[in-house]
């Protein structure tokens, strides 16, 4: 299409168990123009103690004529910043022989296999791995608690966060600036940014680290900050872009403890029917500059808009599918080169 800079995409995190190859078959068969593969699809063994090759990765993208549009990456970087709670709630993310591991041994593999997955996108060229960083301030700061009993006598869990962010990502975030790629915090709930204040609190405290970056995904401004004004705060640093939708149910605590995702107050939907106007969001990301920062960083004609389509009734296979359509159809528009105003009289 002319003059169109964005493409459509998927992410793969949520259709892990097809492996790459089968992964990739469904995007292409789906509309998309490009994929973002998961880190557990670009293994070579389950253990996650070898990569398939950069040769091998590549080839299997030009078999099924698609772009490769980074990796999501966002399990083992939260394991391993989120490991020294002793949490068991990343076990599902954790390699099978790991599961048994201490949290400072898991720490240890988990920074290991984030620094050769690093080496690995170096190799097939990719710049920018969305991902998130852990609960490195802790549970009680995380989720809010709300009297605020952070410091006393002999403590402060902020200052304690703080310190601790900076000392467990500096070799990670060392390693990505030496190999020019971006690290892309999704800002999300249960991480060590979950708001954009607190994003752009992790850039000061690391003296401006150029790595630090943002995957923006409007699906998860569900509490108080709006999509337009998250992304506008961190404008700068967003270099990746998730595509998903969602509603809040009404009179249904947000926070309240419930197993069943379908009886949840925030529940994910397919992309056109949720509560956020995808199109807005698509032209605030042209605002902020992030497809031009894109392709000047990669080299690629088009930025990928990511979709990460899910629902909490509807099949993942129906609804990534039609999410990727849906990109296709309505947000990979033919961008304006003037002013309506410019034709007016002539």
């Amino acid at each position: 299409m002319a003059n169109a800079i964005y493409h459509s995409s998927i992410e793969g995190a949520q259709h892990g168990p097809k492996g790459l190859d089968n992964f990739l078959e469904f995007a292409k068969k789906s509309g998309a123009s490009g994929a973002q593969p998961s880190n557990y699809m670009l293994e070579a063994t389950e253990d996650g103690t070898t990569f398939k090759s950069a040769n091998e990765i590549k080839d299997a993208f030009a078999r099924h004529g698609l772009n490769i549009d980074g990796v999501s990456a966002h399990c083992p970087f939260w394991v391993h910043t989120s490991a020294w709670t002793g949490t068991k709630s990343g076990h599902p993310f954790i390699h099978g022989p790991n599961q048994a591991k201490s949290p400072a041994e898991l720490e240890s593999f988990y920074e290991d296999y984030s620094l050769r997955l690093m080496d690995l996108c170096a190799e097939i060229g990719i710049k920018v791995i969305p991902m998130f960083w852990g609960v490195a301030f802790g549970w009680e700061l995380a989720t809010g608690y709300p009297w605020g009993f952070w410091s006393g006598p002999g403590f402060d869990l902020f200052k304690e966060g703080q310190e601790r962010f900076v000392n467990k990502t500096a070799k990670l975030r060392a390693h990505a600036n030496a190999l020019g790629i971006y690290l892309a915090h999704e800002i999300h709930p249960g991480t060590a940014a979950v708001c954009a204040d607190e994003f752009n609190r992790l850039v000061d405290i690391c003296d401006g680290d150029q790595c630090l970056a943002v995957n923006a995904d409007p699906s998860h401004c569900w509490e108080g900050e709006d999509w337009e004004t998250r992304f506008l705060k961190v404008a700068e640093r967003v270099y990746g872009c998730h595509v998903k939708n969602f509603t809040v149910r009404k009179n249904i605590p947000l926070r309240k403890m419930e197993g069943d995702w379908q009886k949840r107050a925030m529940q994910f939907t397919d992309l056109e029917t949720g509560d956020l106007n995808m199109t807005r969001y698509a032209e605030i990301m042209m605002h902020i500059g992030y497809p031009q920062r894109y392709c000047k960083l990669t080299g690629s004609k088009t930025a990928p808009l990511v979709v990460e389509a899910e629902s909490n009734f509807r099949d993942g296979d129906a609804t990534s599918a039609d999410g990727i359509a849906w990109v296709r159809d309505n947000l990979c528009f033919p961008v304006a080169q003037g002013s309506f105003e410019d034709a007016m009289g002539a």
